[in-house]
């Protein structure tokens, strides 16, 4: 039997799934209904009542769209389907008066307030509201919240639709937020005035209809309007959120998720969108040259030349950090290979296979995570390493899915089954019988990076394998560099790891990788945008565009090529990856083949057919890895410190004090026990 349902909304006939409410079925037919509380990706509320809508034949009153489903329709005297107006003199009447009642108390707030301009209150009011209010009586105040460095707050505003208590329930998995009282006495609040703990709390500010939670560290610095809007990629984690980066002038003024269902959704994660006060400071914007221990500004011209004059005739080597575009990677690989040396992109000891993508990235997309009944993790901690996979992986464990981990027991958000904490438990786990009945699940193996940048890597990734094979499951190889796997695609890669990259080299190019110590004694030649720890070690500094100053190519966790686009211009004399590295080509009489991103591009999608598929995850083929004995340490996580994972991080100032409060919480935490 069809579940399938035929409705008229304001004459127009659509055939939606029954499950479907009302709104939702406006939505495939076109129509619009105004609502507040309701959000597509959290649970229904139904307490707004902005929503109401005309039910021919129904009760004679309105109705919450938001709450009732198709299904529960009566249909027409004579079987005809059934009506639904959202126009009628009944519904226009409803709107208006739950209008008036929403701003009996809400403050006259929009000429200062940072919501002002793209605002749903502002935009209904105007759309559905009356231009007059029948109330005299004093406007109620509330006291403002306390959540933390992040989140601003002006509860007098709030209109209690509850999206931030939902959110922070369902999807953040914390308890912190919730409405107490009754009447005009209710307001959201958080438990003993506590501060957010959660990575994602920053979306609460983009789900706010109105401006009683805003964002702090952007208070009061821009309008919407002043802004250039560029839809871009993020690359503080391997998962590719897909972000929208607002400038005003030369300075990124805040960054904002972009709706991407096979990606982040429509969330991402707080280092993501506070991060943009450290593309401002600690910038290198003129080369450098070290001269009798002491680095001294020079130009281009004289720095290319000595960069140049150091690498002829020597053994090279190139580092690829990770924040570089797959154009700079394939680049200095190009360069160094065509130099007779070595490039590694596996900076932090990674045992991942050359050549292998079944190895590398694995076989399942991040989409695979909604419909999988049982999830492995392995040797990983998704709520610091990926905040927004995490959330994913909780929504599963809500819809049912079990969850297991091998590694440290850390809090997740959800529950799981902890199945141990070395290799020994995966070992046994991975030569486990299956029976025929779990292998007809849908399931999935999740390896972090913290269970193969060990010397033993590869053993642990072929019983990964073997897991995903005995179960039948899809295997997602989890990534914390934003560039690891584009580099990986392109070759950038020495077999034997780092340690047979720089073997014996005289010269180490390091294009960006800050995350590497590099022992004394080769001359360095640092390509980056930030004076960090790479930096600190150069003899020769080319300053570089940070990621949101570059058009480039990245490729997230699953294997996904996605385009990020240039939101604003580097500063001073710093330049494009790809531009300096074919200038010094040039130099170098080795002179790269392409004067153009257009050409270098050309050259790569050539070299690596899959990477002009922009936002496709291609299918890759299985290739198991020979299984062998692992070691019995104990898993080490791949990220300790969430705040601080990259150059861009460490220069922000609002990172350095949330990973300050992050460590007191957790110092805190250990008093009490």
């Amino acid at each position: 039997m069809s579940n399938l349902k035929k409705i008229s909304i304001d004459g127009i006939e659509v055939e939606v799934d029954g499950a479907m409410t009302i709104i939702q079925a406006a939505e495939v037919a076109g129509v619009e209904i105004p609502r507040f509380c309701y959000h597509e990706r959290l649970t229904i509320a139904g307490n707004c009542r902005m929503c109401l809508v005309e039910v021919v034949g129904g009760p004679p009153k309105p109705a919450a769209s938001c709450a009732m489903q198709v299904r529960d329709l009566r249909p027409g005297p004579n079987g005809e389907a059934p009506v639904v107006k959202t126009k009628s003199p009944m519904v226009k009447k409803a709107r208006e008066g739950v209008m008036e009642f929403l701003l009996i108390n809400h403050p006259l707030d929009c000429p200062i307030c940072d919501q002002g301009g793209e605002c749903d209150l502002q935009d209904q009011a105007m759309a559905y509201g009356v231009d007059f209010s029948r109330y005299r009586e004093p406007k109620r105040a509330s006291e403002d919240l306390n959540l933390g460095p992040l989140v601003a707050t002006k509860m007098t505003r709030c209109i209690s639709c509850t999206r931030c208590v939902r959110f922070t329930t369902e999807v953040a998995g914390i308890t912190q937020m919730g409405q107490t009282g009754r009447g005009e006495d209710s307001e959201i609040t958080s438990y003993l005035n506590e501060t957010l703990a959660s990575n994602l709390q920053g979306n609460i500010i983009d789900l706010c209809p109105v401006g009683a939670l805003t964002s702090k560290p952007y208070a009061f610095t821009a309008r919407p309007w002043e802004l250039t809007k560029t839809e871009t990629i993020d690359v503080m984690d391997a998962l590719g959120s897909n972000i929208r980066v607002d400038t005003k002038g030369r300075e990124v003024m805040r960054i904002l998720p972009r709706n991407h269902d096979g990606v982040n959704e429509e969330w991402i994660s707080d280092k993501t969108r506070f991060v943009w006060d450290g593309l401002r400071r600690q910038r290198l914007d003129t080369p450098y040259i070290r001269e009798n221990g002491k680095l001294r500004k020079a130009g281009w011209g004289e720095a290319l030349v000595a960069a140049a004059a150091a690498m002829k005739g020597k053994k090279v080597a190139g580092l690829v950090g990770d924040l570089a575009p797959v154009e700079a990677a394939y680049s200095l690989k190009t360069l160094i290979e065509n130099l007779g040396g070595h490039v590694e992109c596996r900076t932090d000891g990674a045992r991942l296979p050359i050549g292998n993508r079944s190895a590398y990235v694995g076989t399942a997309s991040i989409e695979d995570i909604d419909s999988a009944r049982m999830i492995q993790l392995i040797g990983t901690n998704p709520r610091v390493e990926a905040p927004v996979l995490n959330a994913r992986i909780r929504k599963a464990w809500i819809n049912g899915a079990q969850i297991g981990l091998v590694g440290e027991a850390v809090d997740l958000t959800y529950d799981y089954a902890h199945v141990g904490t070395d290799r020994a438990a995966l070992e046994k786990l991975s030569s486990q019988q299956i029976s025929d009945e779990t292998k007809a699940k849908p399931t999935l193996v999740i390896v972090g990076q913290g269970a193969i940048n060990e010397a033993d890597g590869e053993a642990v990734l072929a019983h990964a394998m073997r897991l995903a094979e005995n179960t039948n499951s899809k295997l997602l190889i989890l990534h914390t560099a934003a560039s690891r796997v584009g580099a990986m695609d392109v070759g950038a890669v020495t077999e034997g790891g780092l340690a047979a990259a720089t073997d014996g080299a005289e010269v180490i190019y390091n294009l960006g990788a800050d995350e590497v110590d590099i022992a004394a004694g080769p001359f360095v030649i640092y390509q980056g945008s930030h004076g960090d720890r790479g930096a600190m070690r150069a003899d020769i500094i080319l300053p570089a565009a940070a990621w949101t100053e570059e058009n480039g190519l990245f490729v997230n966790t699953e294997g996904r090529p996605q385009l990020a686009l240039r939101a604003g211009f580097a500063p001073g004399e710093a330049k494009e990856n790809w531009a300096i590295l074919r200038a010094l080509s040039g130099e170098l009489g080795a002179t790269l083949p392409w004067d153009s991103m257009a050409a270098l591009r050309q050259a790569l999608v050539k070299a690596h057919p899959h990477l002009g598929r922009i936002d496709e995850v291609p299918t890759n083929a299985w290739h198991p890895l020979e299984v062998v004995a692992a070691g019995k340490a104990d898993f080490r996580p791949a990220i300790r410190d969430f705040y601080l994972t990259n150059a861009i991080a460490r220069a922000s100032a609002l990172m350095g004090e949330l990973s300050a409060l992050a460590a007191d919480r957790a110092r805190v935490q250990m008093a009490a026990e």
